[in-house]
C-alpha cells in the first residue's frame, strides 16, 4: 500500500499535526515504510501459536497477603465533628 500526497496530508490534517508541504515527502515516505512493516508482520503465519503477555517469562514476585497497619479508625472518628453509624456527616453545600 502506498499513500499520495493527498493521504499524508489529510492524515495529519486528523492527527491534528502541522506538516509543509515539503515534509510531506518525509512523513509519506515513513508511513509506507510502517505500513510495509505492518504487511509483513500480518502475512506471518501464527496459526498454532499461543498469545503472550509478555516476550520474556517473567513472573512476579509476591509477598504475603497480610496487615501490617494498626486498625486507627476509632481513633479516626473520635475527632470528627460528628458521626452516625460509622459515617461522617457533612453540612449541604449545593444550594
Amino acid at each position: 500500500m502506498s499513500l499520495t500526497h493527498e493521504d499524508v496530508a489529510r492524515i495529519a490534517r486528523l492527527s491534528r499535526i502541522a506538516v509543509t508541504d515539503a515534509e510531506i515527502e518525509a512523513v509519506g515516505k515513513q508511513l509506507n515504510n510502517i505500513l510495509g512493516l505492518i504487511e509483513q508482520m500480518q502475512a506471518v503465519n501464527t496459526d498454532g501459536i499461543e498469545p503472550m503477555a509478555h516476550p520474556q517469562d517473567v513472573s512476579l514476585r509476591l509477598r504475603e497477603d497480610a496487615v501490617t497497619e494498626p486498625d486507627r479508625r476509632e481513633a479516626c472518628q473520635a475527632v470528627a465533628p460528628q458521626v452516625e453509624k460509622g459515617l461522617f456527616l457533612v453540612p449541604k453545600v449545593i444550594e
